[in-house]
């Protein structure tokens, strides 16, 4: 199997070379990037299997090289930051970002989360590849929600028979729900379950990304279960 390509885009060389080194010694190929343009340019021609990015960059921040590319990719993406406040966080995991590590940081800790990471998207691609298509009538005799349906090829979602544009975490999240109408989530499961095990924020950021679907879905039948998590509806269940 072809080995992973790992992109590490850092404008500072000290950092890059210390990445790469570590990650090479996993088995990993990488490339060093310094601005987040130069990582446009190697997406449009070689994309690499997984992003270390940096927030801070000249030009082009972070956070906006990753809106860019969250719009037709869903390649994980690692962000690194000097900066260790909890907006911060959040606003690089609700733009996409797989993982948010600080600055300075462990790279032994860093070759864990990019390893857990690919299992990951390897993961999801494989369950996605397997997954068939399926059309309203399937959905309907399967007794999902109603008006809900989500292509788990194209990764595309259909509310009320309107496509609506959502981001990767969305995306898991739906499924997730989808997969298991009436089902209560706690916070701390779809924490586990859509963030990763090892994600260790706050669980603001599971009511961030549920208010975020409700807004995109309007009238979407997912429920708070107060004091606990949440729980999308099967309206037809409840009509039996």
């Amino acid at each position: 199997m072809k080995p992973y390509q790992i992109a590490i885009v850092d404008d500072d060389a000290n950092i890059r070379q210390i990445v790469e080194a570590y990650l090479q010694k996993e088995g990993y190929q990488t490339v060093g990037l310094e601005t987040a343009e130069e990582a446009l340019r190697l997406w449009e021609t070689r994309p690499p299997d997984l992003w270390v990015l940096d927030i801070m960059l000249p030009g082009m921040n972070g956070y906006e090289f990753c809106r860019r590319i969250r719009r037709e990719t869903e390649t994980p993406i690692i962000m690194i930051s000097a900066r260790d406040e909890e907006v911060d966080k959040i606003l690089g995991l609700e733009l996409g970002s797989d993982d948010y590590l600080t600055k300075p940081f462990s790279p032994r800790e860093l070759v864990a989360r990019v390893n857990r990471s690919l299992r990951r998207w390897e993961y999801m691609r494989n369950r996605s590849t397997t997954a068939p298509n399926e059309d309203k009538e399937a959905a309907a005799d399967r007794g999902e929600v109603p008006a809900l349906l989500l292509d788990t090829d194209k990764r595309q979602v259909y509310w009320q028979g309107k496509e609506v544009e959502v981001t990767v975490k969305e995306f898991q999240l739906l499924r997730l729900f989808a997969d298991h109408p009436n089902r209560a989530f706690s916070r701390e499961e779809l924490l586990a379950l859509v963030w990763g095990d090892d994600y260790f924020g706050s669980d603001r950021v599971v009511d961030d990304l549920v208010r975020r679907v409700r807004k995109k879905l309007d009238g979407i039948p997912l429920d708070t279960v107060w004091g606990f998590g949440y729980r999308l509806r099967d309206p037809q269940e409840q009509a039996k």
